[in-house]
């Protein structure tokens, strides 16, 4: 292997151990992007489907990322800047959680698709921010 493939290794591992929840995320996408590649041009398409590629990314995201955090953001919320006890936020996070979850699922992926598909890349965190705090 070369030396710039194995430091890529390394790194990687690293990022592996230190973050393995974004890592494997990112890993995830990356590889279900590519895949997606090759099977346009496998099939025959003429022209990259980069709406198809978008897609998957979208989708990527909401089933890894989001999910965590909302749940997460309901613990911290409940716990530290309302202050309730432990038990009170468990029980409001199994009542509340699966339809902030789903409400979620149906705006967000509207969010990240103008974002991947509209924003220029340096107003992609601006812009998610911005609809985070409207959230």
């Amino acid at each position: 292997m070369s030396d710039i493939a194995q430091e890529a290794w390394r790194k990687y591992l690293i990022q592996l151990q230190v973050h393995p929840l974004r890592t494997k995320a990112i890993t995830a996408g990356c590889l279900a992007g590519c895949s997606d590649l090759i099977a346009q041009k496998i099939s025959g398409v003429k022209r990259i489907q980069l709406r198809r590629l978008l897609l998957i990314m979208v989708l990527l995201e909401q089933m890894t990322s989001s999910p965590w955090n909302n749940f997460f953001f309901m613990m911290y919320y409940g716990l530290v800047v309302e202050g309730r006890p432990w038990g009170s936020v468990r029980s409001k996070v199994r009542k509340d959680y699966p339809s902030v979850q789903l409400t979620a699922w149906r705006f967000w992926p509207i969010v990240g698709w103008i974002n991947y598909q509209y924003m220029p890349l340096q107003f992609r965190v601006l812009f998610h921010s911005f609809v985070a705090s409207c959230w």
